[in-house]
């Protein structure tokens, strides 16, 4: 199977429509989109190295899921609703099974979120994936990391910590090993392989909330990105947090460690002020996504963590950097 067969196989739908927002799709030089009058694109790429981002042997339909999910869910940090994506895929042999299973998983959240693929590359090497997702908002309602501000209520979306003990699983950790109830690892493993994109809920906060991201190096690292953009600190007010029935094993620290360090969430993390409660709560209804108010902005800088006494706590916030 040669490159341009491969394409035409497993990318290249027959008798799928496309969407109003793809003036042309795959085939051409380049795909040419349609944003809606008076809204801005937003683009966003990652790349998933075998290896380095998942483990050698991951289910190919949860890899084809995740390579999208996790630039749905950049999309869904900024409040944009999806247009399109690019694929640039190296593979180290054109394993038909592999990409028959893997475009599965990646066109099955494409269509749940009318994403369609509108062009890309393929290369021969070690298995690396590379997506840039393209959405519309309108102009000025952008949730942007520097716009929190002192005063404002920090929310997060469904629950964090989850991932990180599906990794440590799948490591071996002794801790996690020793902790873990029997048959942890199945249900936390689709949390780490199959993270949901809170793409409803980003559209449904865009012009109410002041700030978000997404997570996926750590509650705790990436708030820190938030409020170094922002110019603020902020508290986080531990009894608050979410805490999954497969973490409740764990003991105190590990289980704050994953709480706010682990990654590969892919919740956001949003500011709000406090008169936009009830429209809040109201966003996280219509999107069917559960949000958490965990504590507040505040104008000091740093992050506390506090206790449900209102004391400080002592753990170090990190966040996973490729680089460190």
């Amino acid at each position: 199977m040669g490159e341009f067969e491969l394409i035409r196989r497993h990318f290249q739908r027959s008798g799928v429509a496309l969407p109003d927002q793809v003036a042309l799709g795959i085939g051409d030089d380049c795909a040419l989109l349609q944003p809606a009058p008076g809204h801005q694109l937003a683009v966003s790429c990652d790349m998933l190295v075998e290896g380095r981002h998942f483990f050698v042997g991951t289910n190919p339909a949860s890899l084809g899921h995740k390579a999208l999910a996790v630039n749905l869910s950049d999309l869904a940090a900024m409040g944009a609703r999806p247009l399109g994506f690019t694929l640039a895929l190296a593979l180290p042999s054109a394993n038909d099974a592999w990409l028959t299973a893997f475009a599965q998983g990646l066109f099955a959240l494409a269509d749940a979120h009318a994403c369609p693929l509108v062009g890309g590359d393929t290369t021969r090497g070690p298995l690396n994936i590379c997506i840039t997702v393209l959405g519309e908002l309108r102009p000025g309602q952008a949730l942007r990391r520097g716009a929190a501000q002192p005063g404002d209520d920090l929310y997060v979306s469904g629950r964090t910590g989850e991932a990180r003990l599906a990794l440590e699983l799948l490591l071996g950790t002794p801790w996690a090993l020793e902790h873990a109830a029997p048959g942890t690892l199945p249900r936390l493993r689709e949390r780490l392989e199959r993270p949901v994109p809170r793409v409803a809920l980003g559209r449904a906060l865009a012009g109410l909330a002041h700030a978000a991201l997404d997570v996926s190096d750590g509650l705790a690292g990436d708030l820190g990105h938030l409020l170094q953009a922002s110019g603020v600190g902020a508290h986080i007010e531990l009894p608050h947090l979410p805490v999954a029935p497969d973490l409740q094993a764990l003991p105190p620290a590990l289980q704050l460690d994953c709480l706010i360090n682990g990654g590969d969430d892919y919740e956001l993390l949003f500011t709000a002020a406090p008169a936009d409660r009830t429209a809040i709560e109201a966003a996280a209804q219509a999107s069917e996504t559960p949000v958490h108010r965990i504590g507040q902005i505040s104008a000091a800088l740093g992050l506390r963590l506090l206790d449900a006494a209102g004391q400080p706590v002592a753990l170090a916030p990190r966040g996973f950097d490729h680089f460190a």
